[in-house]
């Protein structure tokens, strides 16, 4: 395992052990998820470019004024939520 993967696994350790219990055992079951056969799979699989439709338009449209309305979360505020601003 090269250097670059040592760090982001002690990171990763790092920010588990930061976590309630509760947040502990979500994390595990989204890891399981990530680390199952078909999961693997799906997450090789190409990104297929989809066309954007008229409802999806409208729907980021609307997502774009809300955010230059200042409606958005901030990066730091999610964080904060999770229990991870102290971390990073």
């Amino acid at each position: 395992m090269g250097t670059n993967a040592t760090q982001e696994r002690e990171q990763a350790h790092a920010l588990l052990d930061l976590l309630s219990a509760e947040k502990l055992a979500a994390m595990r079951s989204l890891l399981a998820v990530m680390v199952e056969p078909l999961s693997r799979s799906l997450a090789s699989v190409p990104v297929e470019e989809e066309e954007i439709t008229a409802d999806t338009a409208v729907a980021l449209d609307r997502a774009r004024n809300s955010t230059a309305r200042g409606e958005a979360i901030a990066h730091e505020d999610l964080l904060r939520e999770f229990g991870l601003d102290s971390v990073l």
